[in-house]
């Protein structure tokens, strides 16, 4: 793939961002309750205030970054989050922790949406060119940055033998090196996006049915992708009576993107039109529920149990891979014109506010003592409605 440089920068980024993070946030549910002495309820409400502070103000960073550009939103982005990280590993009492992890999360509010909107633009651009479809250049995007968070991990538990502080600091040493980075490197000034000055693009985004039913529809996938981490370790301890397989399953889900997902979307951009493809991918998402639907009533356990999920798991990896690129790739056609940051950062914002819903709604049900292909089954309809709502075009 010939890419500009600049695109090489930005896809860059995404993978430098995820190695910091993913260095610092596997590790910090344990450090407040163990390290800190945290009640759970109150490592729980830490964590959902660091998601909140993220996702539901990506639509904020976007529209900064519609108004004075991408480069100071991602400066600025960068510089909160080596003080959030500093202010982590220092932090010892409640009020400094949340305070630490509400500028990380602001942090990535700002500086996210910037590159995420800048990269779709580009990828436009590629594909005006005619060097390929604007999905392959998101699709290396996305494995960029789940390498990412495949490789963070890894440092930070190498440095956590030290201890938590040094993890923080090696995640604000990440991000020292990506301010340094684009300072030098991102342009005053991109070619072919203007500052917007006019005030009203929300109230155009609300009236926007289009982009309206597109968020609904990957909130709908975000939803089922999020169950990773909600119903999938649930099965795991019921099927084994531990969570220890639940490492190899999210390994293997990191494997199959790194590997497949340019093949996969070489492949689809060829022959599937966007929508086409998001419905080829939500299908088998909701295959993947389904897979552990039919097999809960065989009782399996152990190994054998196991296979189920696996099974679960390599669907949902294949139709994310199908579904979270388009969707990207989809935004820049539906949005107005030089509010691409804008409808970038609502379109995380959107979607992670029907998975705060969703999410619960998904934790009652789980818990209701229903028969157990009962949840999977409402689960596997999830992204059949998503694909009800989509739009009808590209």
């Amino acid at each position: 793939m010939r890419l500009s440089p600049l695109l090489r920068l930005l896809i860059f980024t995404q993978l430098a961002f995820n190695i910091g993070f993913f260095a610092v946030l596997p590790f910090l549910s344990e450090h407040l309750g163990q390290g800190i002495g945290m009640a759970g309820w109150l490592v729980g409400f830490v964590l959902g205030l660091r998601t909140f502070s993220q996702q539901g103000l990506f639509v904020v960073g976007g529209a900064l970054a519609d108004r004075y550009g991408i480069r100071p939103v991602v400066l600025a982005g960068c510089a909160l989050r080596i003080a959030g990280f500093a202010w982590l590993g220092y932090a010892g009492s409640t009020a400094n922790v949340i305070g630490a992890v509400l500028l990380i999360g602001f942090a990535a509010a700002l500086f996210s949406p910037a590159v995420e909107s800048e990269v779709a633009r580009q990828a436009v651009v590629w594909e005006e060119q005619g060097n390929g479809t604007r999905t392959r250049v998101l699709a290396l995007f996305t494995v960029a940055g789940q390498a990412g968070a495949f490789v963070g991990p890894l440092l930070g538990g190498l440095l956590l033998s030290v201890d938590f502080r040094l993890v923080c600091l090696a995640g604000a040493g990440v991000f020292v090196l990506v301010l340094a980075g684009h300072a030098w490197l991102l342009p005053q000034h991109i070619p072919g996006r203007e500052r917007v000055r006019a005030k009203g693009g929300v109230r155009i985004l609300l009236r926007n049915r289009r982009f309206l039913a597109l968020c609904s529809a990957y909130g709908a996938y975000l939803l089922a992708y999020n169950q990773l981490y909600l119903a999938l370790p649930d099965e795991v301890e019921r099927v084994t009576g531990s969570q220890t397989a639940l490492a190899w399953l999210f390994a293997l889900s990191s494997l199959l993107v790194v590997t497949a997902q340019l093949p996969v979307t070489r492949w689809v951009g060829d022959r599937l039109a966007l929508r086409r493809s998001m419905v080829a991918g939500m299908l088998l998402i909701s295959a993947g529920f389904a897979v552990v639907a039919l097999a809960r009533p065989g009782g399996w356990t152990g190994y054998a149990g196991l296979l189920p999920a696996a099974g679960f798991v390599v669907l949902l990896t294949f139709g994310q891979m199908l579904v979270a690129p388009v969707a990207r790739a989809w935004v820049p056609d539906l949005a107005e014109e030089g509010r691409l940051g804008l409808y970038t950062g609502a379109l995380s914002s959107v979607s992670g506010l029907i998975v705060l819903v969703g999410s619960a709604l998904t934790g009652t049900l789980l818990d209701s003592g229903l028969p157990g292909s009962v949840p999977w089954l409402v689960l596997a309809a999830v992204p059949l409605a998503a694909i009800a709502v989509l739009p009808r075009r590209a």
